[in-house]
């Protein structure tokens, strides 16, 4: 029998409860595979606590896979069982050792990178491509901050960033992740708890301020990362993990230098068929230069996500995590 992790309720971990589970067979447009390895986010924990709602329960989180098909549905022309695939994105239900999903949403696996790893990298790895060529083109000679640079979307930003030739600044929470950080293409990791940043940025950059300020911190950092832009300069805001900005007034971008601001998710970014494809190509491409390199730093059973829910939480993991199916 299949099993799942299925949420009954929002909540905390224990929410998260392992059960058999059947999703039956493809629909006419739809692909039926079994993963192998499972991406953590913490688009996950919005979910489960109900802050991003995940629609009707019972439900299966899990916005991230990867594995191989079983059976495709009768239009389904552009895979067939035994291909690898991976996706990332709507709709949720990636905790689960089978599931269905649309076939528009996969893409296909290049045989130079496995599934533990496309698991892992899938999400975030396509989150750092909109952020780095979508809401704010990085070129050579750009200085951005990213925040939680030693987390999973903030070491492939660095890694990326540095090759495409900017200077990259990141803050981070210990002595530890700044090493990390450092080893992953930051130049200037700042911990942030015992440093003021703010400060830090404004000395590194001569006064002048960042290009673009990438904040998955949300409101315990929002207000001090405009004060890190440069006039005219991009603030990110793409997460909200010590919880959400409050209402602004846009008058405040006019008097710290008439900013830009986005409020951006890869959901958009990669909802045409297209978008999702040129993001993936784009990922694979730097991974298999070597330009980016995927750090698994920590794995649990997929049964076992509610653990993987806690340490997350608790920011206990740092890089990539992934659950695996026997």
């Amino acid at each position: 029998m299949s099993h799942a992790i299925v949420m009954h309720a929002a909540g905390g971990p224990d929410v998260l409860q392992w059960e058999p589970h059947d999703p039956g067979e493809p629909g006419p447009d739809e692909v039926r595979l079994r993963h192998e390895a499972i991406g953590l986010n913490f688009i996950d924990v919005y979910h489960r606590t109900g802050l991003y709602p995940i629609g009707d329960l019972p439900a299966i989180p899990g916005m991230e896979g990867a594995g191989r098909v079983t059976s495709v549905g009768a239009e389904v022309s552009a895979f067939k069982p035994g291909d690898r695939v991976a996706y990332a994105g709507l709709p949720p239900g990636a905790y689960a050792e089978h599931r269905r999903i649309p076939a528009h949403r996969l893409v296909r696996l290049p045989d130079t990178i496995d599934s533990r790893t496309a698991a892992a990298m899938m999400l975030q790895g396509m989150t750092a491509r909109y952020l780095l060529r979508g809401c704010y083109p990085v070129q050579r000679g750009d200085t951005i901050l990213i925040h939680a640079a030693a987390g999973g979307v903030g070491l492939l930003v660095c890694q990326w960033a540095r090759h495409l030739g900017a200077r990259v600044i990141g803050t981070v929470g210990t002595e530890a992740k700044a090493e990390l950080a450092r080893a992953n293409g930051c130049d200037h990791p700042l911990l942030y708890q015992s440093e003021d940043f703010v400060r830090r940025v404004q000395d590194i950059t001569d006064g002048r301020g960042v290009d673009v300020v990438y904040d998955s911190v949300g409101e315990a950092t929002f207000m001090r990362s405009l004060d890190c832009l440069r006039p005219m300069g991009m603030l990110v805001s793409f997460g909200q993990s010590s919880g959400p900005v409050g209402p602004i007034d846009p008058g405040l971008l006019a008097a710290k230098g008439s900013l830009f601001l986005t409020r951006p998710s890869l959901m958009t970014y990669t909802a045409a068929q297209e978008d999702l494809q040129a993001h993936a190509a784009d990922l694979f491409d730097v991974v298999r230069q070597g330009a980016v390199q995927v750090d698994i730093r920590q794995t649990y059973p997929l049964k076992d996500a509610a653990q993987a829910h806690r340490d997350l939480e608790a920011r206990q993991t740092t890089g990539a995590t992934i659950l695996t199916v026997d």
